[in-house]
Order: C-alpha cells, then sequence, then structure tokens
C-alpha cells in the first residue's frame, strides 16, 4: 500500500445531493461511510466538520470533511466528481427510477483568516438574573462584536469583567470558525447544484443494491 502520512496537507472534502431527493441523500449517507473506509485504510486524519440531516432517518443532504496527509489530491482522486447509485428506492416502492447521483468535491484548504483581537470591540453591560447584588449592579458581563463580520458574543457568567472577556473570546473564536465553515459549505453547495445537470453522465464510481458494492 502507498504510504501517504506524515505531512501537514489539508483538503476539503464535500459530498452534496445538491437538490436531489430523499434518494439521493441516502446515498450521501453510503458515500461517507465507504469515504471515511478508504481515508482511514490510506493512513489520513480525518474531521468531519459538518453533516447536514435530510428528512429520511439516516440520510444527509450533505457531508464536510477536513482531510490531512500528504498526495490528498492524487490518492483520493477516484473520488473527486459524480457518484452514481443504481437501485431501486427505498422509499417510494413503485417510482421507476433506478439511477441516483450525488457530487463529491476537492477544495485545498486556503490561508486561514485569522481571529484578530484588534478586529473585536467589547462592551460592558449589566448582567441580569440570578448572580446576586454584585453581578446585577457592576457592568462585570461583556459583550464582543467581531467588526469585519457583525458577529456578536456574550458572556455574563462570571462576576470578573476580566474573565468574561476571556470567555467572550473563546465564545468569539468558536463562532468565528464556525461561520467559516458555513460559508464554506454554501459555496460548495451552490457550484455542486450548478454543475449536477452537466456532470450526471461521467459518474467516477458506481456502486449497485443496497449493500453499496
Amino acid at each position: 500500500m502507498k504510504a501517504y502520512i506524515n505531512s501537514s496537507e489539508s483538503l476539503y472534502v464535500q459530498i452534496s445531493a445538491g437538490r436531489g431527493p430523499a434518494e439521493c441523500c441516502w446515498v450521501v449517507a453510503q458515500v461517507l461511510k465507504v469515504l471515511l473506509k478508504d481515508i482511514q485504510q490510506k493512513g489520513f486524519n480525518y474531521e468531519i466538520l459538518n453533516r447536514q440531516l435530510a428528512m429520511e432517518k439516516g440520510t444527509l443532504s450533505s457531508a464536510l470533511l477536513l482531510v490531512k496527509g500528504s498526495n490528498l489530491k492524487d490518492a483520493l482522486k477516484e473520488w473527486e466528481g459524480t457518484i452514481q447509485w443504481i437501485g431501486k428506492s427505498p422509499y417510494r416502492k413503485f417510482h421507476k427510477r433506478k439511477n441516483w447521483f450525488v457530487g463529491v468535491s476537492f477544495f485545498e484548504e486556503e490561508e486561514k483568516e485569522a481571529l484578530r483581537i484588534s478586529d473585536l470591540s467589547f462592551q460592558r453591560f449589566r448582567a441580569s438574573g440570578p448572580g446576586g447584588q454584585h453581578r446585577n449592579k457592576v457592568e462585570t458581563a461583556i459583550r464582543a462584536i467581531h467588526k469585519p463580520t457583525g458577529l456578536c458574543v456574550t458572556a455574563t457568567d462570571s462576576k470578573s469583567q476580566h474573565q468574561n472577556k476571556q470567555a467572550a473570546i473563546e465564545k468569539m473564536k468558536f463562532a468565528f470558525q464556525a461561520q467559516r465553515i458555513e460559508n464554506m459549505q454554501s459555496q460548495i453547495d451552490a457550484q455542486w447544484r450548478e454543475h449536477l445537470s452537466l456532470e450526471r453522465g461521467n459518474a467516477v464510481k458506481v456502486f449497485r443494491g443496497t449493500r453499496f458494492e
């Protein structure tokens, strides 16, 4: 087996049903299982950044992974493109269609935009609710606002203004990363929907039957 581990390369991998029906969302969930097994066998590290649940139990409209290793695009290139599943709908007994398509897209990790403290503004305010007179009379709660994006978080748990400020910064880091992932997934979804109809005839992988083989 070719060795791919021990590298700092990163690759985002998106599996998407686009605007496909429930059957395509079932295929996304199955592709995710098979792809993760392949990633593990090749010795890569991965993190599931997001799973977008679909209507039917056990199905996904999309999934976003961050894979780390070396020669990633070369090692996983067999997955990039349209995946076809040939099988009878598990949800519509008399439905005649037997060909279902989902997409797998690769995006190399761009240089991350760092969260700079200088981009944050902090506002003090008086916390309400339980916590005693000191908490209610002194403006110890902190609201942090990320000026470039408008993201806003608050920290009110401590009676210490300094501790609340540090807590607000940590909350902002989480919110900043979550928004970054959400924006990325929206862009990938839009691109996949745009190209779906053009790629259906060029499947890079074909699976068949309920065992997805």
